[in-house]
């Protein structure tokens, strides 16, 4: 036991020592349009900075810190291995150097962090404030009341100040654990169904309060100027527009299939990168899928991880509203890596932590 508790570390050190070479010299092989963003922050040309808004924001955020003025190779240096110490003090699994599915979703995720952290970006913050709500899931085990409390008072504050979806997270999770505790045959699929219904109900208020539909003011308006464009290859295009009810209902469903189990872009099949994110998507939301059925099945003993596992697919619901494509959807579960990696290995985090 002794010699497997000293190989993991030295397993996630080795890994985090090969990343930071990608983390570095990403800059020097990654296409220009990986830096859209990256570009906005760091020279802010449209006065964007400011204190509402993930842009303004980011922007303020990079440019007190000074990180905007440091080239991407140095503050991909920098942020990587800060990422990563936060990981280190969330904890380091039994067994993390053995070559398994879970294991393999994890390393290809911090591979993946390694290349959308080498740069000035929104979801370098994401995941600090992402890894904030699983050390409160960890310490909150004497006082789970308040610490849910406390994370819920956090995604709303988040979603106010910074990403406006967020704010949606704590409903559609509280609609879902509404399911669990009905008696469903399959409370496991009765949750999702259930949150993607509460995420049809608010974007149908939404709708009728301004005259527009959530995904309408968010992936329509991104996807519909970049149709035809070489950088359109994996959007998300729902087969009936979202500007009727029935419209937005199935558009909801579709980007929630298409961002969490894209079986349909296996299409993509010159496009390798895609092909390794969509396997890895198909890996993590099964694995994830098991794993909260069990919690639902004994909810008393593993209410942490069972609500933890709730806010993670709610925030997939989530991601099913606004997606516009395929890289934006895995750029943003890099934000919400920390809580990934806590529900993929919560067996450990509980034994450590009783």
């Amino acid at each position: 036991m002794k010699t497997l508790i000293k190989r993991s570390p030295f397993a996630f050190l080795l890994l985090v020592a090969v990343n930071l070479f990608v983390a570095v010299f990403s800059f020097y092989i990654l296409p220009k349009k990986f830096f859209y963003d990256a570009t906005i922050i760091a020279l802010d040309k449209g006065n964007e900075i400011g204190f509402i808004g993930s842009y303004p924001l980011t922007i303020l955020f990079y440019k007190i810190t000074g990180l905007r003025y440091l080239p991407y190779p140095i503050i991909g240096l920098i942020q990587f291995p800060i990422l990563m110490f936060v990981l280190h003090k969330i904890g380091i699994p039994n067994n993390f150097e053995k070559l398994n599915i879970k294991n393999g979703i994890v390393y290809l995720g911090i591979f993946m962090t390694a290349i959308f952290m080498s740069m000035p970006s929104k979801e370098f913050i994401t995941y600090l404030f992402i890894s904030l709500i699983v050390f409160l899931f960890l310490k909150g085990k004497n006082s789970f009341r308040k610490a849910l409390f406390a994370i819920f008072f956090l995604l709303a504050v988040f979603g106010i100040f910074y990403r406006p979806y967020f704010f949606l997270i704590p409903i559609i999770a509280v609609g879902m654990y509404g399911a669990i505790l009905i008696n469903f045959k399959n409370m496991t699929l009765a949750a999702i169904f259930y949150g993607l219904l509460t995420a049809i109900f608010l974007s149908l208020i939404y709708g009728i309060i301004e005259g527009q539909y959530f995904s309408q003011v968010s992936r329509e308006v991104v996807n519909n100027v970049r149709i035809g464009s070489a950088d359109a290859n994996s959007m998300i295009m729902p087969p009936i527009k979202p500007d009727t009810w029935y419209g937005e209902t199935i558009g909801i469903f579709y980007g929630f299939f298409s961002v969490n189990l894209p079986v349909n872009g296996f299409k993509h099949i010159l496009s390798p990168q895609i092909l390794v994110f969509i396997i890895w998507q198909l890996f993590l939301f099964y694995i994830l899928l098991v794993r909260f059925s069990r919690c639902i099945k004994s909810r008393t003993e593993h209410k942490n991880e069972l609500w933890a596992l709730v806010i993670l697919f709610a925030f997939f619901i989530v991601q099913g509203v606004f997606e516009p494509d395929l890289g934006s959807a895995v750029r943003h579960k890099i934000g919400v890596f920390p809580l990934i990696y806590y529900a993929l290995y919560y067996d450990h985090f509980r034994k450590k932590f009783q």
